[in-house]
Protein backbone atom coordinates (compact mmCIF):
# COMPACT_ATOMS: atom_id res chain seq x y z
CA UNK A 1 0.00 0.00 0.00
CA UNK A 2 1.12 3.30 -1.24
CA UNK A 3 1.58 5.67 1.76
CA UNK A 4 -0.84 8.89 2.62
CA UNK A 5 0.52 12.25 0.86
CA UNK A 6 -0.51 14.70 3.36
CA UNK A 7 -0.48 18.56 2.24
CA UNK A 8 2.55 20.02 4.35
CA UNK A 9 1.08 23.23 3.68
CA UNK A 10 3.41 26.18 2.82
CA UNK A 11 6.86 26.28 3.33
CA UNK A 12 8.65 28.44 6.40
CA UNK A 13 10.29 30.81 4.28
CA UNK A 14 12.44 32.15 7.45
CA UNK A 15 14.73 28.94 5.96
CA UNK A 16 15.63 31.12 3.06
CA UNK A 17 17.76 33.78 5.06
CA UNK A 18 21.01 34.29 3.45
CA UNK A 19 23.71 33.43 5.71
CA UNK A 20 26.90 36.15 5.47
CA UNK A 21 30.54 35.58 4.10
CA UNK A 22 31.36 35.00 8.00
CA UNK A 23 29.41 32.26 8.80
CA UNK A 24 30.19 30.63 5.31
CA UNK A 25 33.53 30.57 6.45
CA UNK A 26 32.93 29.03 9.93
CA UNK A 27 30.83 26.77 8.51
CA UNK A 28 33.12 25.09 5.76
CA UNK A 29 35.89 25.53 8.75
CA UNK A 30 33.75 23.30 10.54
CA UNK A 31 33.08 20.61 7.75
CA UNK A 32 36.83 20.79 6.95
CA UNK A 33 37.24 19.68 10.81
CA UNK A 34 35.32 16.40 10.21
CA UNK A 35 37.02 15.30 7.23
CA UNK A 36 34.53 16.73 4.42
CA UNK A 37 36.27 18.83 1.79
CA UNK A 38 35.04 22.31 2.18
CA UNK A 39 35.85 25.06 -0.34
CA UNK A 40 33.47 28.49 -0.97
CA UNK A 41 32.92 29.15 -4.35
CA UNK A 42 32.35 32.71 -5.62
CA UNK A 43 29.26 32.36 -6.84
CA UNK A 44 27.34 30.12 -8.62
CA UNK A 45 28.77 29.61 -12.07
CA UNK A 46 32.31 29.26 -9.91
CA UNK A 47 30.70 26.14 -8.06
CA UNK A 48 29.37 24.99 -11.49
CA UNK A 49 32.93 25.15 -12.60
CA UNK A 50 34.33 23.56 -9.63
CA UNK A 51 32.30 20.59 -9.77
CA UNK A 52 33.04 19.50 -13.48
CA UNK A 53 36.85 20.53 -13.22
CA UNK A 54 36.62 17.41 -10.36
CA UNK A 55 35.29 15.14 -12.54
CA UNK A 56 37.54 13.33 -15.30
CA UNK A 57 36.22 13.34 -18.67
CA UNK A 58 34.94 10.12 -19.46
CA UNK A 59 33.62 9.00 -16.13
CA UNK A 60 30.71 7.23 -14.67
CA UNK A 61 28.55 10.09 -12.89
CA UNK A 62 25.16 9.93 -11.64
CA UNK A 63 23.68 13.21 -11.07
CA UNK A 64 20.95 13.03 -7.92
CA UNK A 65 17.52 14.80 -8.40
CA UNK A 66 18.24 18.21 -6.86
CA UNK A 67 16.84 21.29 -8.24
CA UNK A 68 20.43 22.97 -7.14
CA UNK A 69 22.15 20.81 -9.77
CA UNK A 70 19.40 21.36 -12.20
CA UNK A 71 19.83 25.29 -11.53
CA UNK A 72 23.42 25.39 -12.24
CA UNK A 73 23.23 23.81 -15.41
CA UNK A 74 25.14 20.15 -14.10
CA UNK A 75 22.26 17.48 -14.60
CA UNK A 76 22.22 18.65 -18.26
CA UNK A 77 26.03 19.03 -18.79
CA UNK A 78 26.55 15.56 -17.15
CA UNK A 79 23.37 14.17 -19.01
CA UNK A 80 23.59 15.91 -22.48
CA UNK A 81 27.00 17.09 -22.90
CA UNK A 82 28.91 13.89 -24.10
CA UNK A 83 31.94 14.06 -21.60
CA UNK A 84 30.19 12.01 -18.96
CA UNK A 85 29.15 8.75 -18.52
CA UNK A 86 25.35 9.40 -17.52
CA UNK A 87 24.41 6.93 -15.37
CA UNK A 88 20.67 8.98 -15.28
CA UNK A 89 20.60 8.65 -18.74
CA UNK A 90 21.46 4.90 -18.70
CA UNK A 91 19.26 3.95 -16.20
CA UNK A 92 16.46 6.07 -18.10
CA UNK A 93 16.76 3.80 -20.40
CA UNK A 94 15.96 0.59 -18.56
CA UNK A 95 12.78 -1.12 -17.64
CA UNK A 96 12.08 -1.32 -14.44
CA UNK A 97 10.25 -4.17 -14.57
CA UNK A 98 12.61 -6.86 -15.93
CA UNK A 99 16.04 -4.32 -14.70
CA UNK A 100 15.06 -3.72 -11.61
CA UNK A 101 18.09 -5.05 -9.51
CA UNK A 102 20.71 -4.06 -12.32
CA UNK A 103 18.95 -0.54 -12.02
CA UNK A 104 18.87 -0.75 -7.82
CA UNK A 105 22.81 -1.51 -8.09
CA UNK A 106 23.99 1.00 -10.82
CA UNK A 107 22.44 3.85 -8.79
CA UNK A 108 23.92 2.57 -5.56
CA UNK A 109 27.45 2.95 -6.37
CA UNK A 110 28.84 5.10 -8.89
CA UNK A 111 32.19 6.23 -9.13
CA UNK A 112 30.86 10.03 -8.83
CA UNK A 113 27.30 11.05 -7.75
CA UNK A 114 26.73 15.06 -7.32
CA UNK A 115 24.06 17.11 -5.62
CA UNK A 116 22.85 18.76 -3.19
CA UNK A 117 21.65 18.72 0.37
CA UNK A 118 18.96 19.91 2.60
CA UNK A 119 20.90 21.70 5.36
CA UNK A 120 24.29 22.06 6.80
CA UNK A 121 24.34 22.77 10.68
CA UNK A 122 26.85 25.29 12.10
CA UNK A 123 28.89 22.75 13.55
CA UNK A 124 29.68 20.76 9.74
CA UNK A 125 26.65 18.22 10.48
CA UNK A 126 24.54 17.55 6.80
CA UNK A 127 21.66 16.72 6.18
CA UNK A 128 19.62 15.21 3.50
CA UNK A 129 16.12 14.23 3.16
CA UNK A 130 14.73 12.29 0.63
CA UNK A 131 11.34 10.47 -0.18
CA UNK A 132 12.95 7.37 -1.73
CA UNK A 133 16.26 7.55 -0.25
CA UNK A 134 17.54 6.35 -3.63
CA UNK A 135 20.98 8.41 -3.57
CA UNK A 136 21.60 8.29 0.46
CA UNK A 137 23.63 5.22 0.08
CA UNK A 138 25.81 6.45 -2.45
CA UNK A 139 26.32 10.06 -0.52
CA UNK A 140 26.97 7.88 2.55
CA UNK A 141 29.19 5.05 1.15
CA UNK A 142 29.13 2.84 -2.05
CA UNK A 143 29.93 6.14 -4.09
CA UNK A 144 33.57 6.85 -5.02
CA UNK A 145 33.23 10.23 -5.30
CA UNK A 146 30.11 13.00 -3.68
CA UNK A 147 30.06 16.48 -4.44
CA UNK A 148 27.74 18.54 -2.52
CA UNK A 149 26.80 21.98 -3.61
CA UNK A 150 24.80 24.09 -1.19
CA UNK A 151 23.55 27.34 -1.29
CA UNK A 152 23.81 29.91 1.73
CA UNK A 153 20.45 30.06 2.67
CA UNK A 154 20.78 26.09 4.01
CA UNK A 155 22.77 26.71 6.88
CA UNK A 156 21.32 26.02 10.15
CA UNK A 157 22.33 26.63 13.73
CA UNK A 158 21.74 23.17 15.01
CA UNK A 159 20.03 19.95 14.11
CA UNK A 160 17.42 20.84 15.42
CA UNK A 161 16.83 23.73 13.32
CA UNK A 162 18.17 21.45 10.59
CA UNK A 163 15.03 18.86 10.91
CA UNK A 164 12.67 21.57 11.29
CA UNK A 165 14.15 22.94 7.39
CA UNK A 166 13.58 19.52 6.66
CA UNK A 167 10.18 19.40 7.51
CA UNK A 168 9.25 23.22 7.37
CA UNK A 169 10.51 24.24 4.26
CA UNK A 170 11.91 21.44 2.19
CA UNK A 171 9.30 18.92 1.98
CA UNK A 172 6.40 22.02 0.94
CA UNK A 173 8.63 23.01 -1.37
CA UNK A 174 9.18 19.55 -2.97
CA UNK A 175 5.50 18.81 -2.65
CA UNK A 176 4.62 21.61 -5.06
CA UNK A 177 7.10 20.90 -7.19
CA UNK A 178 5.79 17.25 -7.92
CA UNK A 179 1.98 18.45 -8.03
CA UNK A 180 3.35 20.90 -10.43
CA UNK A 181 4.71 18.11 -12.36
CA UNK A 182 1.39 16.23 -12.54
CA UNK A 183 2.18 13.46 -9.21
CA UNK A 184 0.51 13.44 -6.13
CA UNK A 185 2.85 15.21 -4.17
CA UNK A 186 6.03 14.16 -2.13
CA UNK A 187 6.91 12.68 1.45
CA UNK A 188 10.02 13.06 3.76
CA UNK A 189 10.98 9.33 3.67
CA UNK A 190 14.34 8.74 5.09
CA UNK A 191 17.15 11.29 5.99
CA UNK A 192 20.38 10.64 6.03
CA UNK A 193 23.05 12.81 8.25
CA UNK A 194 26.70 12.91 7.74
CA UNK A 195 28.84 13.56 10.73
CA UNK A 196 32.04 13.08 9.01
CA UNK A 197 34.19 11.68 6.35
CA UNK A 198 38.02 10.82 6.94
CA UNK A 199 38.80 9.08 3.69
CA UNK A 200 38.23 12.27 1.15
CA UNK A 201 35.26 10.72 -0.57
CA UNK A 202 32.96 14.13 0.05
CA UNK A 203 33.70 17.37 -1.07
CA UNK A 204 31.37 20.20 -0.15
CA UNK A 205 30.75 23.21 -2.33
CA UNK A 206 29.22 26.28 -0.31
CA UNK A 207 28.26 28.75 -2.42
CA UNK A 208 27.01 32.45 -0.95
CA UNK A 209 23.56 32.17 -3.27
CA UNK A 210 19.97 31.05 -2.93
CA UNK A 211 20.38 27.70 -4.81
CA UNK A 212 17.70 24.68 -4.65
CA UNK A 213 15.45 24.33 -1.47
Amino acid sequence: MSPELPDPGSPNLDFERAADRCRLEQTAAALTARGFAAVIADDGAHARALVLEAIPEGAEVHSALSETMRELGITREIDESGHYESLRVRLAAMDRETQGREMRRLGAAPDYIVGSACAVTDDGIILVGSGTGSQLGAYAYAAGKVILVVGHQKLVRDLEEARRRLVEYCLPREFARMQGLGYLGSLLGKTLMLEADYRGRISVILVPEGLGF
